[in-house]
């Protein structure tokens, strides 16, 4: 982990993405920052998604946040994320078992795949802080 987060790949944009659920399910929110390969802030987000459990929470900011990367011009990207589950499924490491996250698994996949080069890390809760801060600010404005 530490390795990966403190590799600023040359040309990579770095993406630190969270979800958040007040419950389980319940209000949740999406949060992400969007970084240029030179570290400056180009693009953030904070969005509210309604009534769902964290994980779809956490794989939702992964998509908006990929997005929010390609409108940008990203073709290459970083991920950082604070979900072990989203970043262990999405490396391969850990099966999709619930069903519900199948979708989202596949589509996050998809969005990956508009990428020249991508990496997806895990990051502790302690680094990625302003996007759970998005995030819940999303719920907060609900």
């Amino acid at each position: 982990m530490a390795d990966a987060y403190r590799r600023r790949e040359t040309g990579f944009w770095r993406l630190y993405c969270d979800g958040a659920s007040r419950g389980n399910p319940g209000p949740a929110g999406a949060g992400a920052l969007l970084y240029d390969p030179g570290g400056t802030l180009k693009a953030q987000l904070s969005r509210y998604l309604g009534e769902t459990t964290n994980n779809v929470a956490e794989y939702q900011a992964l998509i908006l946040g990929l997005q929010l990367a390609r409108e940008q011009g990203a073709t290459r990207i970083q991920v950082l994320a604070d979900s072990q589950l989203v970043v262990e499924q999405l490396n391969g490491s850990y099966q999709v078992k619930s069903p519900h996250l199948l979708p989202l698994w596949r589509q996050a996949k998809k969005e990956l795949q508009n990428f020249e080069a991508y990496a997806i890390s895990h990051l502790g809760r302690a680094g990625n802080q302003e996007a759970d801060r998005l995030a819940r600010q999303a719920i907060d404005r609900r």
